[in-house]
């Protein structure tokens, strides 16, 4: 396998945690990275003799994008040097979109990937929209690619991916935040203040596994928790009030939403 046969533009958290899938599920093969001041793991893969840094441009098979979105214009000469008639593009910025990506690099084999964060140990979601252009073989080496991250969901168009980014790619926030709160919550009832991150934490974890596990709805699994006029439905009548949890989660990922297409959209005089 040939070093450029995966390339790693930009060697962040999340492109890290990609790059170490895949050194994992190709035993013997090398990936090259690009990275202007190389360290940690990427150094760490190139004593190991797994990685090639920075080396001279030549195109790629297959070349990961992973810089900040407002990086990209400024790195794009350097990405350009990878890219080739056979080259396929994969990119994990936020608001960069697929015709973007086909302009300013100059290939229509794009594929655009919106991981999450618990993609760092596995357990993540990545959504997936490929380029018209792009083949079968392409698709199924991007979704290779992401597996190590946890559940790859795709191919789709661009459209729903921006829609499904303020789930997947918004919730863990979502899930932090409630952890906070719940905690913050109990501390004001008198639980002391580890007690209650420590309860908060794994209540979250228990429950989430319980819905992965059971297979049953969320609705199903709340109502079964929820006893007639108990403690539980005291606390669900504020929480599913109107303008409450329901309605706030609706307001919430439509802002999510319209901001992520407000950063996709071309400059005024771009369109």
């Amino acid at each position: 396998m040939s070093d450029a046969d995966f390339v790693l533009f930009g060697a962040g958290n999340m492109g890290g945690a990609i790059a170490e899938g895949w050194l994992a599920a190709n035993p013997g093969a090398r990936l090259t990275v690009i990275a202007p001041n190389p360290r940690g793991r990427v150094t760490d893969w190139e004593a190991a003799g797994r990685a090639v840094v920075n080396p001279p441009p030549s195109p790629a098979g297959l070349l990961m994008i992973a810089v900040k979105p407002q990086v990209f214009p400024t790195a794009l000469d350097a990405i350009r040097a990878w890219v080739g008639p056979e080259t396929v593009v994969v990119s994990v910025m936020a608001g960069v979109t697929l015709a973007n990506l086909e302009k300013t690099l100059g290939t229509s084999r794009v594929i655009r990937v919106m991981p999450n964060t618990p993609g760092s140990i596995g357990k993540g979601v990545a959504l997936l929209s490929p380029g018209a252009a792009c083949s079968e073989a392409d698709i199924a080496a991007a979704k290779a690619l992401m597996a190590p991250l946890g559940h790859v969901e795709g191919p789709m168009s661009e459209e729903m991916l921006q829609a499904a980014t303020g789930l997947s790619g918004c919730g863990p926030a979502y899930v932090f935040l409630l952890a906070e709160v719940l905690a913050d919550a109990a501390v004001a009832q008198g639980v002391p203040e580890d007690m209650a991150k420590r309860l908060a934490v794994a209540t979250l974890e228990g429950s989430a596994s319980l819905l992965a596990q059971s297979g049953s709805p969320p609705a199903e699994l709340r109502r079964a928790v929820t006893s007639p006029k108990g403690v539980t439905q005291a606390a669900l009548e504020v929480l599913m009030a109107p303008g409450a949890m329901p309605s706030l989660f609706r307001d919430a990922l439509a802002a999510a939403v319209a901001r992520d297409r407000e950063l996709s959209a071309p400059p005024k005089g771009e369109r």
